[in-house]
C-alpha cells in the first residue's frame, strides 16, 4: 500500500485521507458521535497507532470544506474472508444523514479494495443499530454472515 495523500473530488464533494494529525483531530466531532466512549487523546492516539501497526486509513467525504461523514478501514488477509477491506468506523455527522455521504465514502472503499485487489468489504454493526443495518443490506447489498462476538480482557 502506498502511503501518501489520496483525494477524490466529486460534483459537490471531495473525500481525502487524513494523514495528519491536524486533519485526524478535525474528523474528532464526527467520529465521536459513533465512538462516544474515546475522548480526544485517546482517539488520536488509537488512530496513530493503527496507522502505524494496522494499516489502518481514515477517509473524510467533505462537503464545502467540512467534514460530513468519516470512514476508517483497514486490508486484512484472513483464511475465512481471504483478503478483505475491514470497516472498522463509518459515521455520518447527525445533522447531514439521509443526503447519500455514507453510500459515497463506503462505495470508495468499495473501490479502493478493487485497486488494491482485495476480494470483498466487511464490517459489523451493533446489534441495535437496525437503521444502519437496512442501510448495508437494502442500499448497499451486504450480506449477514456472522456474528462477532467480544470477551474483554480487562
Amino acid at each position: 500500500m502506498s502511503g501518501g495523500m489520496v483525494m477524490v473530488m466529486g460534483d459537490t464533494f471531495t473525500i481525502k485521507e487524513l494523514d495528519s494529525q491536524t486533519d485526524i483531530l478535525k474528523a474528532f466531532p464526527v467520529m465521536k458521535q459513533l465512538r462516544q466512549h474515546l475522548d480526544e487523546k485517546t482517539y488520536l492516539d488509537l488512530v496513530e497507532d493503527a496507522k502505524d501497526k494496522d494499516s489502518y486509513k481514515l477517509f473524510a467525504l467533505m462537503e464545502e470544506g467540512e467534514i460530513v461523514a468519516v470512514v476508517g478501514f483497514k486490508p486484512m488477509i484472513t483464511l475465512y474472508y481471504g483478503r478483505f477491506v475491514w470497516v472498522c468506523d463509518l459515521v455520518t455527522d447527525t445533522t447531514k444523514r439521509s443526503k447519500g455521504y455514507g453510500e459515497k465514502l463506503l462505495s470508495y472503499v468499495h473501490e479502493w479494495a478493487k485497486e488494491n485487489e482485495y476480494e470483498s468489504v466487511a464490517l459489523s454493526s451493533g446489534l441495535q443499530r437496525t437503521d444502519a443495518h437496512r442501510f448495508y443490506e437494502d442500499k448497499m447489498g451486504y450480506d449477514k454472515v456472522s456474528y462477532v462476538f467480544k470477551a474483554s480482557l480487562k
